[in-house]
Formats: structure tokens, C-alpha cells, sequence
């Protein structure tokens, strides 16, 4: 039986198949949250060592600036019901 021969094999399932599964969502949004951090404490480092700061006034800063995008873009992202 060649390729043109074989009976069509029913579709599977709905069109829900192609999303993400809950699992993937989410722990793609905590990595996006991660680096987000992380980019924030590394700028924040940068620039208190590049300007000589004694207290870490740019890291404390933009950490935090990057912890509440961080959340802001998480809340935004959840599935509406």
C-alpha cells in the first residue's frame, strides 16, 4: 500500500492541542521573570561599580524596578477566564 492508498487517519483531539500546555506557560513566564531580574541586578552592579558607589543605591534600584516589571509583565500574561 503506497502513501495515496492509506485511509486519512482522523484528526486527533481539538484545536486546543497546538497551545502550550499549562506547565511549558508557566515556566516560560518564571524563566522571562528570572532574567529579567537578572538583567536589573547585573545593570544595577554595573553601574555602582563603574561609578565607585560605596552604597549599592543603582542595584537596590533597579532590582527592584525589575522585580515589579517582572510582576506587572507575569499578572499581564495570565490567561483571562
Amino acid at each position: 500500500m503506497n502513501s495515496s492508498e492509506r485511509p486519512n487517519k482522523p484528526a486527533q483531539g481539538n484545536n486546543d492541542d497546538r497551545r502550550p500546555s499549562a506547565f511549558a506557560q508557566y515556566s516560560g513566564i518564571g524563566i522571562q521573570m528570572l532574567g529579567t531580574i537578572g538583567v536589573g541586578v547585573y545593570a544595577g552592579m554595573k553601574l555602582d561599580q563603574w561609578q565607585g558607589n560605596k552604597t549599592p543605591g543603582w542595584t537596590i534600584g533597579l532590582s527592584l524596578f525589575a522585580i515589579f516589571a517582572s510582576l506587572y509583565l507575569f499578572i499581564k500574561q495570565l490567561p483571562k477566564n
